[in-house]
Formats: C-alpha cells, structure tokens, sequence
C-alpha cells in the first residue's frame, strides 16, 4: 500500500514586535486561501522568542486583525513556550558536529568582515571557533559570551518555487550561521525548521525578501534528518510609483485602516489582488470565489502594486452594497453617541451619504450638519449675484412658506417653493435656503436636508441665518 499522502498545512509566523501591517496580512491571506482551496489547515504561530522585542499587545493586535478580516486559523503555538523543543535540537546538532560554539566578539567579526571586503572576497564567518577542542569549549562556556553556530555544507542547494521555478544558491558564500545565542535563545532560521517539521508544515508561504533564508533552512532541515518542503515566496508590494513600498507606508497596520472605515470584504478583495488575479481579470471577488479559484499559477513575480484609489473604490462598493441596518451598525464605533438617540433620521441620513462614502470614517464630516449647525461666515448664504438684502427678503419669504407646511416632505417642500423659485430665480431662492440649513459650501439639496432636518429645526436655521445677515 503507498504512503498515505500528507494533509496540507501551511502557517502565518508574525513576530509580535510590532502592528500587524499589509505585508504580513498578504502573506496570512495567501496562506489562508491556499489552505482552503486545498482543504488543508492554517495555523498561525506567534514568533516571539525575541523577548526584548515582543509584547504581548502586538501578539493580541495580530490575532484581533485576523479574526476582524475573518482569517481564523485551526491551530494556535507561541514559539516562547516551545524553548525545550529548540534546545533537543541544538544539543543534537552539536553532538553530531554539525553545530559548534563560537566565541568571536563583534569586533573579532567586524575585523574579519572588513579584512575580506579589502581583498574582493564576500564577506563570511571564517570558521575559526570550530577548530576548537572540546575541553576549550567546555572550559570558556560560561565565562565568556558564546553562541551557537551551524556548519553549513559546502554544495549548491536547488529547490522548486511554486512562482518562481527552479531556485539555487552556491552556500560556499554563505558561511557559517549563527543559529542561536545560547541553548535557550534559538534565532529565526533555526526555530523554523524545528517548528515547521514538528508542526507537519506542507508549505510555506512567505514574501520574496525571504528567499535567501531558504538554503539556509534547507541545510538544517537535512542535518537534522527532516523532510523537505514546497516553498512559494510572494511578490514585493510596490507603491503607485513602482518603488518598493516605504517604511512608512508599511508602517500603517490593519488597525489604522479599520479605524479610517474601511472594513475587511474591501481590505480582502484589495490584498488578494496584490500580486495574485483571477480568471477573467475581476476587480470585485467574494471570499468564496476567491477560494474556489486560488493557485500559485495565478501569482505573478513581478511586484504587486499599492494603489490607495483602488482601496478607495473597493471600500466604497462594498460599503453601497449595505443595507441602511447594516451600515448604521458599523457607523456606531465612528459617530458621537448621541447620533443614535434618533435612529429614524441617522438611517435617513446614511441613504443619503451612502453613495458618497469612501470610508466610514468620513460619515461624520459629510453627515455633521444633519446633527448640529457649524459655525459659519455669512457671506456663505449670499449667491453669488445677490446681494444682503435681497438674501434677508428671501429667506423671511422661504420661512413664511415653509412654515405653513403640515407635511414637510422633500416633495411638499418643492412644489411650495415652487412658484417663489419662479419668481427670484433658483440661486436667488435655494442657494441661501440650502446654505442656511447646511452651514457649508457643498452638501446634498435643499429640499433632502429640510425633510432630514424636520420642520422645527429647519425653521431654526433659517431663523438664525436672517439674524445672521442682519447684524
């Protein structure tokens, strides 16, 4: 009978040192979807063996941004309760020399790294602590700072990248590497391969900044007797100018776009078109979809780029495809509290503004008059071929009008005011009205703001801006 064949497990390693930014949730969606396309699993492992670096506020935004782009993961490790397990392997290492104890301090090192720079040789550790006998090494543990190295074999190590092909790198020019600081600090390539073996990792999906950790990895993985495994390293995110994505563009975690208003179908459609494309090219994917249709075929080498407008649009699709339920449930976290003691007109308000929301968060600057009156100049109310006067005569006759409504619908509003406009012109007559109401320069129609408003507090705002222009 042939071996049965291994479930497919990939795995999200963030380092909790910091907020989780796009390029680390590109990376967990890919994995994610390449998981359940392949109806596999997906773990997410906190690498937080860098203790004065990590903190736990950073594993807890990591897991909250996840669980918010609905990236849930079937298993859960924290590489810092996995200590006893790196230090197994490391004691195994160097009992079979195929690790030892390097005692050279930084500037033994920076001596050597300059010294080969001047002859034209790429700079590498010259392996000098492996010469030392084990009575030597036995005696200075302890009283002199010592970490471990690994002593990498010299041959050329290809693999297969799922996106790029055939990859090989010449390790003679890597050197020996450090691997851990001490049998309870394991660094980065080491702990990988311990956990990826341990943890039945299939796959592993990582950006293509990390393609030269791979040889590396991939010695210790046969030094250490372990399988290999199928490796794909993702496009670079570049900016709207083809440039690799700033420090400061990266800088800007989930949560900063989650608190701006953009929400996770937008945030998930936007990241997977980062470097990945569907069949017929679509801009607007569901989840499901995308999780039908997910390959590494459909991965491009070639950066993926950052365009803020296409969020933009994204966000702005999704949000019009709300219901005014929906959307007033995630306006609560963005709007003052006591816009929702009158629910009525806050889902009248979001009918209006839904069309013209790019983010939730703008719901307040574009909706803000419909709550309170801003304070403004009142030359605001005067049109443009006005007049002061003029302008006071015709709101006094807009107020008379309107006052007499018994039904204050927009609809009402136009035919009352219908004759009037006839009589003085549509910017002799609306232009102030909507001005009055509004407090600004730009905001929807007159006639939708007085139904908002209501007849009371309609009247009110005119009545303040007839005062406004008689002083």
């Amino acid at each position: 009978m042939p071996p049965k064949e291994k479930k497919i497990k990939l795995r999200f390693a963030p380092s909790p040192t910091g907020p989780l930014n796009i390029g680390g949730v590109r990376t967990a969606l890919f994995n994610w979807l390449f998981a359940k396309h392949e109806g596999g699993s997906f773990i997410l492992r906190i690498e937080d063996t860098d203790t004065q670096r990590s903190e736990l506020r950073y594993e807890e935004d990591i897991k909250k941004s996840l669980s918010w782009l609905g990236l849930s993961w079937d298993e859960l490790y924290r590489q810092s309760e996995r200590l006893e397990r790196y230090e197994f392997y490391l004691k195994m290492l160097l009992e079979k020399k195929y690790a030892y104890y390097c005692f050279c301090s930084e500037k033994d090192l920076e001596d050597e790294y300059e010294a080969q720079l001047s002859q034209g040789i790429t700079p590498k550790y010259s392996g000098k602590c492996l010469s030392l006998s084990d009575s030597e090494v036995k005696d200075r543990l302890g009283k002199e700072r010592a970490v471990i190295r690994f002593k990498m074999p010299e041959k050329e190590v290809s693999f297969h990248d799922l996106i790029r092909g055939k990859v090989t790198f010449d390790t003679r020019l890597i050197g020996d590497i450090i691997i851990a600081k001490g049998l309870n600090e394991p660094l980065y390539n080491f702990a990988n391969v311990v956990d990826d073996f341990e943890m039945d990792i299939t796959h592993v999906v990582r950006g293509e900044e990390h393609i030269s950790n791979t040889p590396r990895q991939i010695m210790l993985q046969e030094a250490l007797g372990f399988s290999a495994l199928t490796y794909a390293h993702l496009p670079l995110i570049l900016g709207p100018n083809k440039k690799k994505l700033s420090k400061r563009d990266l800088a800007k975690s989930i949560g900063d776009y989650r608190t701006e208003g953009y929400i996770p179908e937008a945030m998930i459609n936007f990241l997977v078109l980062l470097g990945w494309h569907p069949k017929k090219d679509r801009e607007v994917l569901k989840v499901k979809e995308m999780i039908e249709e997910f390959s590494f075929e459909r991965v491009q080498k070639a950066g993926g780029i950052f365009n803020p407008e296409k969020l933009d649009w994204l966000n702005a699709h999704y949000l019009r495809s709300k219901n005014t339920n929906e959307l007033a449930e995630l306006l609560t976290s963005f709007i003052p509290k006591e816009w929702t003691n009158d629910m009525e007109r806050l889902k009248k308000v979001i009918e209006i503004q839904k069309d013209r929301m790019k983010r939730l968060g703008e719901f307040i600057s574009l909706s803000d008059i419909f709550f309170e009156l801003p304070e403004y100049e009142k030359i605001l109310l005067v049109w443009k071929k006005s007049d002061i006067p003029t302008t006071i005569e015709n709101l006094i006759r807009t107020e008379k009008i309107l006052s007499s409504l018994h039904d204050f619908s927009k609809e009402h509003i136009e035919q009352a005011l219908r004759d009037f406009i006839e009589e003085r012109g549509r910017g002799d007559v609306l232009w102030p009205l909507r001005a009055s109401l509004s407090g600004k320069s730009a905001s929807p129609g007159p006639f939708e703001l007085a139904e908002l408003l209501g007849k009371e507090e309609s009247l009110r705002r005119i009545s303040v801006a007839i005062k406004k222009l008689s002083f």
